[in-house]
């Protein structure tokens, strides 16, 4: 299958890297009229919105077993990162959103290792403390990269990595029988009406009064439709087809990306910035790096 050839794997790891990686630049542009929990709230719903028929369609595999699952995957891997990154991007640039968003693979190995029997090597244990001393960097960040400070809304975009950790461990452990699309749809299913209840109540006239919203509330439907809807649906297929932390990887390429992105929108990106997101990124070149026995199963050399 297509699925399993490694050319293919590294095709849509750069998709996902590109189309994630211009996810926080998006949040950036939707939340100029929307709050960050109505712009999570729409993202959410709009995806939901595209997989619907998809879902509706596939409905007959779907089994009671499946349901806590589906759940987790649903609210844990799509639902609270949302929101969490939104919030996050209120006071935080989006450059540094997706360094941080590096630390996934970190954290997919960490909960693989506790509760799904990844099997263990030393080299992970030196790996993890690099990745995990380059987030600590970019944590202690205030205005102008000033060490000493603490920019706490760093830590919504760290406890959504450990959220999308779970969710990827879910999927390669618990539902290796469903396919991608069926995974996604199905998840999203669940958090749609949630989003619309949220919705609902919440009051869109400050929104509404500004004239650029109907742009803004385009770069939500770009996020939702292909940051949320396409790029799970992309990400669960892979998962299927490598390991949970090998997927993850694809957090390698979205800083590039976002660098790239928040430069040309007017962001500050810093050489210790840099050195920051590089020790995370080494971190977790060694937590994947596999003796030559066991390379073969790595789906991505660095």
């Amino acid at each position: 299958m297509i699925w399993s050839k490694r050319w293919f794997q590294l095709t849509i790891l750069m998709i996902l890297a590109f189309v994630w990686g211009s996810s926080f630049i998006l949040m950036k542009i939707g939340m100029k009229s929307f709050s960050s929990e109505q712009a999570a709230a729409l993202r959410i719903l709009l995806a939901s919105l595209v997989l619907l028929p998809i879902a509706l369609k596939q409905i007959k595999v779907l089994k009671r077993k499946d349901l806590k699952t589906l759940l987790i995957v649903g609210f844990i891997g799509s639902f609270f990162p949302a929101f969490l990154f939104m919030k996050a991007e209120t006071q935080i640039d989006s450059a540094l959103a997706g360094m941080l968003n590096s630390l996934t693979p970190v954290f997919t190995l960490i909960v693989g290792l506790l509760f799904h029997r990844t099997p263990f090597r030393w080299m992970q244990t030196v790996g993890l403390s690099v990745g995990l001393a380059g987030a600590i960097g970019l944590i202690l960040a205030g205005d102008g990269f000033h060490l000493g400070t603490f920019n706490s809304y760093a830590l919504y975009i760290v406890l959504a990595t450990f959220f999308y950790a779970i969710s990827m461990n879910q999927i390669k452990s618990n539902l290796p029988h469903l396919t991608g699309v069926q995974v996604t749809s199905f998840s999203f299913l669940f958090i749609g009406p949630v989003a619309l209840i949220y919705l609902i109540t919440t009051d869109f006239a400050p929104a509404l009064a500004n004239p650029a919203w109907p742009l803004h509330l385009l770069a939500l439907a770009a996020l939702g439709i292909l940051g949320s809807a396409a790029a799970m649906l992309l990400m669960n297929s892979l998962i299927r087809y490598s390991s949970a932390v090998g997927a993850s990887s694809v957090t390698y390429i979205i800083p590039i990306f976002a660098i790239m992105w928040g430069l040309l929108y007017g962001e500050k990106v810093t050489f210790l910035h840099l050195i920051c997101m590089s020790f995370i990124l080494a971190g977790v070149y060694m937590i994947n790096w596999k003796s030559k026995k066991t390379k073969s199963h790595l789906l991505v050399k660095v």
